[in-house]
């Protein structure tokens, strides 16, 4: 992590340390679709980002304590996980991804995620939160019973994509 920023401005702390564009795949594919290690990260992805440039997001999200990174030892992959800073970015995500949805182009299987984001709103965040917190950190979910966040973007985009395959 950077000592100091730029500037005191916590908008400029945030952009430096998850600002460039493919930072924020990383971490969206981490966040949304579990891609947990460099292969699944690097072939995955529909935006097809070279691998030099994923092995340095990578790096810097460790830097920047948005990821751990741990060894499973030789010839064994590393496995990425989320810290709680980079699982507080979840509503982050969604609001950009509210914004995206009106003011940019989208295709319907990749935006239906953003749209039921933003239907759901912060129950919706809150619950793939304490997921993820699971997930990563191994912090049991307040509520087991609830339904699990990941499920319902799952099925929502797999609803999607079925309906795509009907019209063509």
């Amino acid at each position: 992590m950077r000592d100091r920023p730029r500037s005191g401005c916590a908008i400029n702390a945030a952009v430096e340390a998850i600002g460039d564009q493919w930072s924020l795949i990383v971490l969206r594919d981490i966040i949304f679709g579990n891609r947990r290690h460099f292969r699944d990260l690097l072939t995955l992805s529909d935006e097809r980002i070279a691998s030099n440039i994923l092995a340095s997001r990578l790096k810097s999200l460790v830097a920047e304590g948005l990821l751990t990174r741990e060894d499973a030892g030789r010839g064994k992959r590393a496995t990425y996980s989320l810290t709680e800073a980079a699982i507080q970015l979840v509503p982050v995500m969604a609001v950009l991804g509210s914004w995206g949805l009106r003011h940019r182009p989208t295709t319907r299987e990749l935006a239906v995620r953003a749209e039921l984001l933003e239907e759901a709103g912060p129950p919706l965040w809150n619950d793939l939160m304490d997921e993820l917190r699971e997930l990563h950190l191994g912090i049991p979910r307040p509520d087991p019973d609830r339904p699990r966040a990941s499920e319902q973007l799952r099925a929502a985009y797999e609803r999607a994509v079925a309906e795509r395959e009907v019209k063509s």
